[in-house]
C-alpha cells in the first residue's frame, strides 16, 4: 500500500468480538507482505509489518483498500494487462474487509511465515515514443496531463475498425502517476488512433518496445 493512508487510525481493542476465521497470522500478514511491505516498512511510510503495528490502522486499511486508494495503482483490472500489477483483487479487498469487520484477530503465531526483505524493483525506462504514422509494438503507456480525480478509458482504434483496450484510469492521482508496462507488447499497426474517453480527462503517451 504505497503512500500514506489518508484516514486517522481507529484502534480496535482487545474486547472486540471476533466473528471471522480470517486472521493476521494466517492470511492478512501474507497479503501485507505481498502487497504493502515494500512501502509500509517504517522507512518510506509507517510500518505494517507486524500485528501490533497494523492493528490500530485496521479500519483505515479497510476504508482505503475498499475505495481502491491503496495501493495507489489506479489502473482498473482487466482493461489491459500490466507487469507488476500492484492493484488488489476484489477477493483480496473482501478478505481485508472480513478481517476488520470480524474483529481483526491476530490468530495463532505458529502460522506466521518468515518474512523476506521487501525490495523495490528498478523502474523501467522507455525512451522511444510510439507514433501513429509508423505503428509498431507498444511496450508501455503513461497518462499525461490527466485532471486530478479524473477517470477515463483509453483504447486503440485500429484501421479496420477493431478496438483494443489499453488503459482505464480510475480517480487519477497526480502524486502517484506511473508508466504502465504491458505484460506482452501490444502490436498496433500504422494508422491506429488512440482515443481517451472522456477526451477532456487528459492525454497519454505510448512507448515502443
Amino acid at each position: 500500500m504505497r503512500g500514506v493512508l489518508l484516514l486517522l487510525a481507529v484502534p480496535l481493542f482487545g474486547h472486540d468480538v471476533v466473528t471471522t476465521k480470517v486472521t493476521w497470522t494466517k492470511e492478512v500478514s501474507r497479503l501485507v507482505d505481498r502487497r504493502c511491505a515494500t512501502c509500509h516498512n517504517g522507512k518510506t511510510s509507517f510500518p505494517l509489518l507486524d500485528y501490533a503495528a497494523a492493528r490500530p490502522w485496521a479500519k483505515a486499511i479497510k476504508e482505503e483498500t475498499g475505495n481502491r486508494r491503496m495501493p495507489p495503482w489506479q489502473a482498473v483490472k482487466g482493461f489491459g494487462e500490466f507487469r507488476d500489477d500492484a492493484g488488489l483483487t476484489q477477493e483480496e479487498i473482501e478478505l481485508l474487509s472480513d478481517w476488520v469487520e470480524g474483529g481483526a484477530p491476530e490468530g495463532d503465531p505458529q502460522w506466521l511465515l518468515e518474512r523476506k526483505p521487501a525490495t523495490r524493483k528498478a523502474a523501467p525506462r522507455f525512451g522511444h515514443r510510439w507514433r501513429a504514422e509508423t505503428g509498431g509494438k507498444v511496450a508501455a503507456i503513461r497518462p499525461d496531463g490527466f485532471r486530478p480525480g479524473a477517470s477515463a478509458q483509453v483504447v486503440a482504434e485500429l484501421p479496420d475498425g477493431g478496438i483494443v483496450p489499453l488503459l482505464w484510469i480510475y480517480r487519477f492521482d497526480p502524486n502517484s502517476t506511473r508508466t504502465y508496462q504491458y505484460r506482452v507488447p501490444v502490436d498496433l499497426p500504422a494508422g491506429t488512433a488512440i482515443r481517451v474517453s472522456p477526451a477532456e480527462a487528459g492525454s497519454v503517451t505510448l512507448f515502443r518496445r
